[in-house]
């Protein structure tokens, strides 16, 4: 196991302790080639699952160039190291954002892609049509990309969960974290969309849900050839504002709020057409929305630092 500089050992000691399994980890930027070759010499691959990079909407309409450095420099070491090594297999975490603003509802693996909306979205996108090329040019290189639509939710045994460094980029950490009064309030950014309560409408997902999806793209490879493209969502959208009651809900406790102006990049409504990944990876998700809830704030509620010592 690799991954982008960054992460917290705390939280792959919880790992074996759930899992109850030892396992090797290196701890390795993508951008240090070197290193990369390094860990692919030390080591047999027979696939790489790719979930390395920056992924903040906000923060990669602030710091384009950054996001396009790690993400695509990234992606293309990983790629030509893989290549070098003969390993043929990839699964890679894309994105809901390579869509764009939506042309129709729900989305499917059809619809138009490279509309972007932000930096982070094109990073995705940019990454997707290099992993295509590398199939076409190399008839052994398979690949699946997965789309993702929000991911949320934790551990059911409260132990790992989500734990963003310093203010976080997406919604229910930050509503979590108000829960938890770690945070004061929520900024709502826009209440002006064509939505039902004029708040952003997205397609929330469980992680465990994701990670499952993941195991059935790993299976689907051992006889699928080329590059495949699957949607992982429930195919429900919520709003923002449904979102916070919903928090509310499961932690019994208020989430104040406040309107903001619409932070750029933005769209209004995104959610799934997931079917495609049903019938052909066997994958549906299976937590709803008071699930994912619930999971969330028994990790927050447990942890409300993170996995970091108490503030």
């Amino acid at each position: 196991m690799c991954y982008r500089k960054g992460g917290l050992p705390e939280s792959l000691q919880r790992v074996k302790e759930i899992s109850g399994k030892e396992f090797e980890f290196e701890e390795l930027d993508m951008l240090n080639k070197e290193g990369l070759n390094r860990l692919f010499d030390k080591h047999r691959f027979s696939a790489v699952l790719h979930l390395a990079g920056l992924k903040a909407v906000g923060e990669s309409v602030e710091k384009p160039l950054f996001y396009y450095k790690v993400n695509l420099t990234g992606t293309i070491q990983l790629l030509e190291v893989m290549s070098s090594h003969g390993v043929q297999k990839l699964v890679f975490s894309s994105s809901a954002t390579v869509y764009g603003d939506p042309k129709y509802l729900p989305i499917d693996e059809s619809h138009p892609v490279g509309g972007c909306t932000n930096p982070y979205g094109k990073t995705k996108y940019f990454i997707e049509e290099m992993i295509k090329d590398q199939c076409k040019a190399n008839g052994d290189f398979n690949a699946i990309l997965l789309r993702y639509f929000n991911p949320i939710g934790a551990h059911v045994s409260g132990r790992i969960g989500e734990d963003p460094q310093g203010i976080p980029n997406n919604l229910m950490p930050y509503v979590s974290q108000v829960a938890v009064r770690r945070r004061e309030f929520l900024n709502v950014f826009g209440n002006d969309y064509n939505t039902p309560d004029g708040t952003g409408v997205r397609d929330y997902i469980h992680i465990v849900d994701l990670a499952r999806g993941h195991i059935s793209a790993l299976k689907k490879l051992e006889s699928s050839s080329g590059c495949k493209v699957y949607n992982l969502g429930t195919g429900v959208g919520y709003s923002v504002l449904q979102m916070v009651k919903a928090m509310e809900k499961a932690s019994g406790k208020e989430v104040p709020y406040k309107i903001v102006a619409r932070r750029e990049g933005d769209i209004a409504t995104c959610y799934a057409d997931p079917t495609l990944a049903a019938a052909e990876l066997g994958w549906k998700a299976e937590y709803d929305l008071d699930r994912m809830c619930e999971d969330l704030w028994r990790w927050q509620s447990q942890n409300p630092t993170g996995f970091g010592p108490k503030e």
